[in-house]
């Protein structure tokens, strides 16, 4: 069914059809504006839920892609007026949640021969980007989000927002500002890019070391300006001697029965950790480390709880005579 028809005359299941096939664009959309891969699900299911009731207001001056997407931006806006009324101060993110790399496969697939609209969309879902955009205030973040991540013009953002284009480019501007305050350095600093041999050596020794818990070998594939963080846990450690200290105060040090599982998140290299129960006969989930790497060392670590497992289609356990690597 083609969406040049009267959406007040389609059914609610026909409707459902038509919105389902940009669910998960939506999903990352609303991920890029809120942080949470939670806050963003239920951000979509109220989106449909609008679309639905307004259904006759659709007029056909825009595609309903981009009618949904407004509806959607809008969404998350309310959502951030209501439930956080300051954003991210000093680095961190603490409702941050990563997002499974097996779902962005389910993107539609930029062209081959656009390269620029390839690296964007893998850049601006990376953990550092997410964690940057997180710090500016609700109305330039969709700014910045709907014109250099959408590609929108400013006209259509502004008449989304209710401003005029001027307000629009000059919360652009404010929003870039704000982002290369947050953002590492240079650009390359950042991007992940294709996962080349070196760096799946790297992840693959990172691996091997945690495993065995020896702080000498993983402070050595550490850069000296390395962050890592644990959200919803509070607490930003910068460099290479902190990050270290707070591992030995943790108690890593001599840890043993851990087993670890490859994965990806936010197109990052990403470990699972799981660690032997005893008690259940089985290794159960721990933690997960998503990493960011720049020149063959490792310059970010964030670490996630157990419980993001299950959205990550990680197994919920490991028997005692396997190891997945």
């Amino acid at each position: 069914m083609g969406v040049d028809v009267r959406l007040g005359e389609v059914d609610e299941s026909a409707f459902s059809g038509l919105a389902q096939r940009h669910r998960r664009e939506l999903h990352v959309h609303c991920y890029r504006m809120l942080g949470s891969f939670e806050d963003a699900e239920d951000t979509v299911q109220e989106t449909f839920l609008r679309a639905w009731r307004r259904r006759e207001t659709f007029e056909g001056r825009s595609t309903f892609r981009a009618w949904l997407y407004r509806i959607a931006t809008n969404a998350c806006l309310d959502l951030l007026a209501s439930c956080r009324p300051e954003p991210a101060i000093g680095g961190e993110v603490r409702w941050l949640q990563p997002y499974p790399d097996r779902l962005l496969d389910e993107l539609p697939a930029a062209g081959a021969d656009e390269p620029e609209t390839v690296a964007v969309a893998r850049e601006t879902i990376e953990l550092a980007y997410l964690v940057a955009v997180q710090h500016l205030a609700p109305r330039p973040r969709a700014v910045l989000i709907l014109r250099d991540v959408l590609g929108w013009p400013a006209r259509d953002v502004a008449e989304l927002l209710g401003d005029s284009v001027n307000s629009v480019n000059s919360a652009l501007q404010r929003a870039r500002a704000g982002m290369r305050e947050h953002l590492p350095a240079q650009r390359q600093d950042w991007t992940g890019g294709d996962e080349d041999a070196g760096t799946r050596e790297l992840v693959r020794r990172f691996t091997d070391a945690s495993v065995a818990t020896d702080i000498d070998r993983l402070a050595a594939m550490l850069r000296e300006d390395v962050r890592c963080s644990m959200p919803p846990t509070p607490g930003l450690h910068v460099g290479r001697d902190a990050v270290v200290r707070d591992w030995i105060d943790d108690g890593f040090p001599g840890m043993t029965g851990l087993r670890a599982v490859p994965t990806a998140v936010n197109r990052q290299p990403a470990v699972a950790f799981y660690h032997w129960r005893e008690r259940e006969g089985a290794y159960l989930p721990l933690t997960l480390d998503a990493l960011r790497i720049t020149g063959g060392m490792i310059t970010e670590i964030v670490t996630f709880h157990a419980d993001r497992f299950p959205r990550l289609g990680l197994p919920d356990r490991l028997p005692a005579d396997g190891v997945t690597r």
